[in-house]
């Protein structure tokens, strides 16, 4: 059993290496970064589903959590040269300091988990939307922090230059990681009184689950890849300002989370993909183009419509999301199997009948 395991283990990381340097190879620089925001969003609707479809907790500063991380990495990678000449007023042990990517990307996620301890020890304790407008003050005090602090942020200005460390490597690994943490978390007993937690915090509490600790533990761990994510984008753009962690930012991945469905990690995974590359490929039609002979004219906010109508429709016919709370994986594939050749000797016997 642990040998199939870890053959297909195997099989699958030599797969995705295969991918990534056929990737690297043919793509060129335009959708080699389209990609990686891919991956980026991926972490970012995976780990907002930890707190919104598997705890309970309907978190909406996810995007500030991000900007935690994305400061943190960027003042920890920015060249000592470029501080003195854009930062100069940094403290001395923080303008002296130039990180590697690595050390910096998880700085910059263990940063944004401690903001979520400050936030989450007071704010956890409300419900309901009341816990939803709580957290998305706190998306409003980082964007304001980020605006006023401008001795280390610039202010509105924001922080060009950043080191362009993100690569596609980098993104798929830390991808890979984000659901193989989330995937064996939300498998194990841990996972299990979560759950519990979501559909009934009051019966949980009188199972001996300790449900604070729980709601906490699961936001603080979202936030830690929401930090990472944040690293991982501002060295992929290259530039970070605070308009950039605004609420339609937030919704952006709470719609990824809904669409795919509350409390599926496939789900998640798919939605970001789509809700990345479609918004993208239709962006390009609206400056206009030529199908099969036919020319049609720029249609300016053709995404927009598109998308909005798209979304209304998955809310009416899959309420729960395109996955519900189901998965894809290699062990459900098996189940799947499984139960197909246990109905067909009843299938076989039916039609003999």
């Amino acid at each position: 059993m642990r040998a199939a395991v870890l053959l297909r283990t195997g099989g699958t990381a030599a797969a995705a290496v295969l991918l990534l340097l056929l990737a690297e190879r043919t793509l060129n620089e335009y959708h080699l970064r389209l990609l990686n925001v891919v991956g980026i969003n991926v972490i970012l609707a995976t780990s907002l589903n930890l707190t919104n479809g598997f705890t309970g907790i309907f978190s909406l500063g996810h995007a500030g959590f991000m900007a935690v991380g994305a400061y943190a990495g960027t003042l920890l990678t920015f060249p000592v040269a470029r501080k003195a000449m854009l930062l100069p007023d940094l403290p001395r042990w923080l303008a002296q300091v130039e990180w590697p990517f690595l050390p910096a990307l998880l700085a910059g996620g263990a940063l944004a988990a401690l903001a979520a301890v400050a936030v989450g020890w007071p704010v956890l304790r409300l419900r309901g939307h009341y816990l939803a407008v709580a957290t998305l003050g706190f998306m409003v005090i980082v964007q304001v922090l980020a605006t006023n602090l401008d001795r280390y942020t610039r202010g509105a200005l924001g922080i060009n230059g950043i080191p362009p460390y993100t690569t596609l490597w980098w993104v798929a690994a830390c991808v890979a990681a984000t659901l193989v943490v989330l995937g064996h978390l939300l498998d194990s007993g841990v996972g299990r009184a979560l759950r519990a937690v979501r559909d009934d915090d009051l019966v949980a509490q009188a199972l001996g689950i300790p449900v604070a600790r729980y709601r906490l533990g699961a936001l603080t761990l979202g936030a830690g890849f929401a930090g990472v994510a944040g690293v991982l984008w501002a060295h992929l753009i290259t530039v970070i300002s605070p308009g950039a962690f605004s609420f339609l930012l937030t919704f952006q991945i709470v719609v990824m989370v809904v669409v795919g469905g509350m409390g599926s990690l496939s789900g998640s995974v798919v939605a970001a993909v789509l809700l990345t590359l479609v918004p993208e490929g239709l962006r390009r039609l609206e400056q206009g183009a030529v199908v099969a002979g036919l020319t049609i004219p720029p249609l300016f906010g053709l995404s927009q419509i598109v998308l909005a109508c798209a979304l209304v429709l998955v809310m009416i016919y899959r309420p729960a999301g395109l996955l519900g709370q189901a998965e894809v994986g290699w062990r459900h594939l098996r189940h799947l199997r499984d139960l197909r050749q246990r109905r067909l000797p009843a299938r076989e016997a039916e039609e003999r009948g």
